[in-house]
């Protein structure tokens, strides 16, 4: 049986700010982010099997990424957490907002790394993630590949 590769995308908005950058993104600003994570697997060939001819349920791949990815990053400010904007981090907190003080610069680069951290590990073990495109901008985006992290 072929292994078969399987796409689903998601959209979020997320807040952010890069520490010590030497450029406008030292600002909070926001993006609207597209990101598309690729699993790859075989299909299931057992005729008894309510998901025959299925790598892995959409919905399931849905799941993973809305609990890990969507619903933690969409409509949140993300900081390094070394960030003299602490203060400011603490103060939207306070008031009820939803912040994430990451281990990491918060760009794009650095997000798409921590998101294949999280979805590997949810993922069945039988479905490797292939890859996954963070997109920024419409013209802007990082990608993380499996077989460029062996």
């Amino acid at each position: 049986m072929s292994n078969i590769r399987i796409t689903k995308q998601f959209n979020f908005e997320t807040g952010h700010a890069l520490y010590g950058y030497d450029g406008k993104c030292r600002n909070v600003h926001g993006h609207s982010y597209k990101l598309s994570v690729t699993v790859i697997g075989t299909p299931i060939t057992d005729t008894s099997h309510v998901k025959l001819g299925m790598v892995i349920d959409f919905g399931d791949l849905k799941k993973i990424v809305k609990e890990e990815i969507v619903d933690q990053f969409d409509h949140a400010t993300v900081f390094n957490k070394n960030t003299p904007h602490i203060e400011l981090a603490k103060e939207l907190m306070d008031r009820g907002h939803s912040v994430i003080l990451a281990d990491y610069q918060p760009t794009s680069e650095n997000m798409v790394i921590d998101f294949s951290k999280k979805i590997r590990a949810r993922l069945p073990e039988n479905i490797d993630l292939h890859s996954l495109k963070l997109q920024e901008t419409d013209t802007s985006f990082a990608e993380w590949y499996a077989s460029d992290n062996q």
